[in-house]
């Protein structure tokens, strides 16, 4: 399985498995206004030939949508539309938080690069999703 932390300037992405319902976060894809390098993201999904692919859904705390809400859901259906892979969106509110906070705790501020934190929390987002899904 792949996940995406979709953002603007940065896609984090991490690759996890069922099996072990964990994650390990893969390099962070730059992104221009939200629009990735799609020869990147067909590359990754060769590699890893996932049975299916989690994007963060990015929502306000009280769950209502933002504007990034709808640019999220874009990309995945574009993922879904470019490759034929199996799009799942996920709730992702906190996953930065939870991000920052752990890359803190393990190297200070020297850990909190714009790439760790977005590819973290695409392995925060997978873990949940996997917590979620068979729990």
């Amino acid at each position: 399985m792949l996940s995406f932390d979709f953002g603007t300037k940065s896609i984090g992405v991490a690759v996890g498995q069922q099996l072990t319902a964990s994650a390990r976060p893969l390099a962070a894809l730059k992104a221009k206004d939200g629009v990735p390098d799609w020869d990147q993201i067909g590359a990754l999904l060769k590699e890893w030939q996932p049975e299916k692919v989690v994007v963060g859904l990015p929502l306000n705390m009280d769950g209502s949508e933002q504007p990034l809400t709808a640019r999220a859901r874009k990309f995945a259906s574009r993922l879904h539309g470019r490759f034929g892979v199996q799009v799942e969106l996920h709730d992702e509110r906190l996953s930065t938080v939870e991000a920052r906070a752990e890359l803190f705790e393990r190297g200070g501020f020297r850990a909190l690069s714009k790439s760790n934190v977005d590819s973290l929390s695409a392995v925060i987002i997978l873990e949940s999703w996997f917590e979620n899904s068979y729990s």
